[in-house]
């Protein structure tokens, strides 16, 4: 009885290893990939920045770009009229409100 009991479990190590990969290809299709996807968009963006480009600071405030410095990268937004600030490039993120308006445009 306990042989029979022991080769019943014997091959659950198996399935539990196939279950366990299986696991991680849905969490790397589903979540890491997409997340991946997006800091590629984003780099390519902030690579792809040119003066007059309405954009988003890391803290939130709207702005259109004036000025890059490649290098240091810096980037100066003017948020008001006359009220220019200096960013650094990598917490500059694309204007949601513009970009849905061009899709809307289309």
């Amino acid at each position: 009885m306990f042989l029979a009991a022991d080769g019943a479990n014997g091959g659950g190590g198996m399935s539990f290893i196939i279950m366990m990969v299986a696991i991680f290809a849905i969490m790397w299709f589903f979540m890491i990939r997409p997340q991946q996807k997006k800091q590629k968009e984003m780099r390519n963006f902030q690579n792809s920045l040119q003066e007059g480009t309405k954009v988003v600071t890391g803290g939130g405030i709207y702005g259109e770009v004036k000025k890059i410095d490649l290098a240091t990268n810096i980037v100066s937004v003017e948020i008001a009229k006359g009220v220019i600030i200096r960013v650094d490039k990598g917490y500059v993120f694309a204007d949601a409100t513009s970009s849905a308006a061009a899709t809307q445009s289309k």
